[in-house]
């Protein structure tokens, strides 16, 4: 049933696609030759002789979309990648018709209305998938388009996959129940899942609550080798597999009877951890080979971007906030005793120490009291000023010099003392990665609302993350989401 709606779904969308297209293309011409926005010349072409195009134009654009996966069903896609592929289609649309007119020597065809027509071909269609999300999401909520799954293995895996289930509602899935070799109870442990969602959400509680409130009733279905009659006897459209690496002898048999039955398979890999979210994969003469650290940042053409981007935008920022910045300095000589500039050592590139800059927003105090402490919401050490700078990131302008240096980016994880360096690389697992790139700004991790006294476990999963996703793309996003809503942090103290 499951797979028969989502064909209805993307036939659906072929149709909606297609009326999309000849909209974006009618409307292009209305704001080109009739809205006065744009000066006419004479001797364009017709209304007609605009349209024809259309012919060539669809089924092209549909096969475009399909080679982008835009018609494959994604539950767990987020909006930002779907539009990035939409805008991608687009353009390879547009060059190959614009390629096409060049061919055929149509000279007279407005490149307004083809640029027009791109914009306006992008927006619809992004529109449309937004609009099919929230009827999804809404459908989902009153249980209809679920994919029922049957869990085979209870492990950390199993209680991470469970957890980010219940915060993502809207893609649709519905635990029946768990086989697992290694628990009798018919019910999961309650004081066990809590354990070990409070060890992965660190401090963050609501998660924990929420999870476990959704989850209490969830069953132990029984062994693993039971699974063909459970499989019989319940209706199941996937199975998660996420067995301990101890236990990974069992799934070739696991596989083996879920594709006797028809059942579709996800094995969510208990190395996971220790790999990147997109592996680099290198083929040694016909044997797959994993790398386990790809960072696009060592690529030289990518670094070389990512600097030229810093130093532009630093020396552009250092322009537009120095009066803010002259002003920061007069109200601190007025209201506190000490200097001005608040100079700390953090750990950055490659290991490497450096002076970090920041505006003072403490007294004056002894190294020693600095050295491993955190700033706390109360925290009696700050100044009045300092607290308002602070809560506003003021304080942190002066490290566009810091970028201009190049100890910094504009953005990166967050620099850290060599004290707590230390201590974390320690406790927490791939915590010295963060160390591949320079450090910056502002982060994937801090836009996303890990900051100040926040789980230090997710701020390096999010750090991480971008260190092996990084793009000039995943830069600029960050960038728009910390002017618009980075400034202001209820974390930050």
């Amino acid at each position: 049933m499951i797979r028969q709606n989502q064909k209805y779904l993307s036939k659906a969308l072929v149709l909606i696609d297609a009326i999309s297209i000849i909209l974006a293309l009618v409307l292009s011409w209305i704001i080109r030759f009739k809205s006065g926005f744009i000066n006419i010349n004479d001797g364009y072409l017709t209304f007609e002789q605009y349209l024809f195009p259309l012919i060539f134009i669809i089924p092209l654009y549909l096969f475009i979309y399909s080679i982008f996966s835009l018609y494959t069903t994604q539950r767990v896609r987020k909006p930002f990648e779907e539009l990035i592929s939409i805008t991608r289609s687009n353009v390879v649309g547009i060059l190959i018709f614009i390629l096409a007119l060049y061919l055929f020597k149509v000279v007279d065809y407005s490149r307004y209305l083809i640029f027009i027509f791109g914009i306006l071909c992008i927006t619809f269609t992004f529109i449309e998938r937004f609009v099919m999300r929230l009827i999804l999401k809404r459908l989902r909520k009153n249980g209809y388009n679920l994919k029922h799954i049957l869990i085979i293995g209870l492990s950390e895996i199993t209680y991470e996959l469970m957890s980010k289930l219940v915060f993502n509602s809207h893609w649709g899935y519905n635990i029946i129940g768990i086989l697992d070799d290694n628990i009798e109870a018919e019910n999961l442990n309650v004081n066990n899942l809590k354990a070990e969602l409070n060890n992965f959400y660190g401090n963050t509680y609501e998660e924990v609550a929420a999870t476990l409130e959704h989850y209490k009733d969830t069953k132990i279905l029984g062994k693993i080798d039971s699974l063909q009659s459970f499989l019989n006897e319940f209706n199941v459209d996937e199975i998660f597999i996420t067995l301990d690496l101890k236990e990974y002898f069992k799934i070739g048999s696991i596989i083996g009877v879920c594709e006797k039955m028809g059942i579709r398979v996800q094995i969510i890999p208990g190395y996971y951890k220790y790999i990147p979210s997109r592996p680099y994969l290198e083929d040694m003469d016909g044997l797959p080979m994993i790398n386990l650290r790809y960072v696009p940042l060592d690529n030289f053409l990518n670094n070389f971007i990512k600097r030229a981007f810093d130093i532009v935008f630093s020396i552009l920022s250092i322009i537009l906030f120095l009066p803010i910045m002259i002003v920061t300095s007069l109200i601190m000589k007025l209201t506190s005793p000490g200097p001005i500039i608040f100079k700390q050592e953090r750990v950055g590139l490659n290991r490497k120490p450096f002076t970090m800059y920041k505006f003072r927003s403490m007294k004056v105090q002894r190294t020693e009291d600095e050295v491993n402490k955190w700033t706390t919401k109360e925290d009696s050490r700050k100044t009045k000023f300092g607290s308002f700078i602070r809560k506003i990131s003021i304080d942190e302008l002066l490290q566009l010099f810091n970028v201009l240096k190049g100890d910094m980016s504009l953005i990166g994880p967050r620099p850290e003392r060599p004290f707590y360096v230390d201590k974390f690389k320690e406790e927490i697992p791939k915590y010295m990665i963060k160390h591949h790139v320079r450090p910056g700004m502002t982060g994937w991790a801090q836009v996303n609302g890990w900051r100040g006294d926040t789980s230090i476990h997710k701020r390096i999963e999010y750090d991480i993350y971008y260190i092996e996703n990084w793009s000039i793309t995943i830069d600029m996003k960050i960038l728009f989401l910390t002017i618009f809503n980075g400034f202001i942090n209820k974390n930050a103290y």
